[in-house]
């Protein structure tokens, strides 16, 4: 019979394999060499039990000897956690947040990427009941200044090259709402920052308003936002707390940790193909 994922013992049932953790654990907490003494002491085993396993754990190389007597993490580690690393991208992260985000506010919510001067839909959750008229489709794009998502990126770079982009992109409008002047973006921009959250107000569609929250990776650089599509009178504050979390929820299973810098990507050029 299979068991549940809840089956599943919380400590390992094989003792040496907890003994191993114990001291990975150990070493884990410094960043240089320990003594064997040391680790001894620290985990409680006996000399001669740490001795044998961690010259196990160097055979593997998950543990090094710089000097004898004496032991670090070892590269295989690193090895292993390039590859893990390279696994997870934003749509893996994000899809079972999402749809729980979904569930709690029944309308759209939306996953994107920048690429160039636009924001590209990489990933949605929605059903008919949102009376949504308008649902972004996954590969649509919009320019960065008229959505929620595109307004964080923005916020995230430095003042020239906000300049640079009104200048390129003349600031084009979709809506009365739109915004299509540098100064006002730029005051939109502030409270982005201020507040980490970036609003759409009927500036794509007329109808619609978002709100975002930004998505970091483990150098701390924005890759993505989330955002939550309303009918303009239905939009809920309520809903922020629970966007900001589940944005914060994806950022940690891409290795974000609280206390990073949040900074974007340097070349602010994100493709989908790449994270998504």
């Amino acid at each position: 019979m299979r068991k549940n994922q809840s089956d599943i013992p919380a400590v390992p049932v094989i003792q040496v394999i907890e003994r191993m953790f114990a001291l990975i654990d150990v070493l884990a907490s410094r960043e240089d060499a320990i003594s064997l003494k040391e680790i001894s002491e620290k985990t409680g085993l006996h000399p001669s039990t740490t001795h044998r396993i961690l010259n196990d754990l160097a055979v593997g190389r998950f543990v090094d000897r710089p000097e004898a007597g004496s032991y670090r993490l070892g590269m295989r580690l690193l090895e292993l956690g390039n590859l893990v690393k390279g696994r997870l991208n934003v749509r893996d992260a994000a899809l079972g947040p999402m749809r729980e985000l979904h569930k709690l506010t029944q309308q759209p919510v939306n996953l994107s990427m920048r690429q160039g001067d636009e924001i590209v839909y990489i990933e949605r959750s929605y059903s008919e009941r949102s009376g949504m008229q308008v649902v972004r489709a996954i590969g649509g794009r919009a320019a960065l200044h008229l959505t929620s998502t595109g307004k964080l990126f923005l916020a995230a770079d430095d003042p020239q090259r906000v300049r640079s982009y009104a200048t390129r992109t003349g600031l084009a409008g979709h809506t009365r709402n739109s915004i299509t002047q540098l100064p006002a973006l730029e005051r939109e921009l502030s409270k982005a920052r201020q507040y980490g959250i970036a609003r759409d107000n009927e500036e794509l569609e007329l109808g619609v308003r978002c709100m975002a929250a930004g998505i970091y990776d483990d150098q701390g650089k924005l890759v993505a936002g989330l955002s939550i599509s309303a009918p303009a009178d239905r939009l809920d504050e309520g809903w922020l707390p629970k966007l900001q979390a589940t944005a914060n929820e994806i950022s940690g299973a891409l290795g974000f940790k609280e206390g990073m810098p949040a900074t974007p990507s340097p070349s602010g050029n994100s493709s989908p193909s790449a994270g998504a």
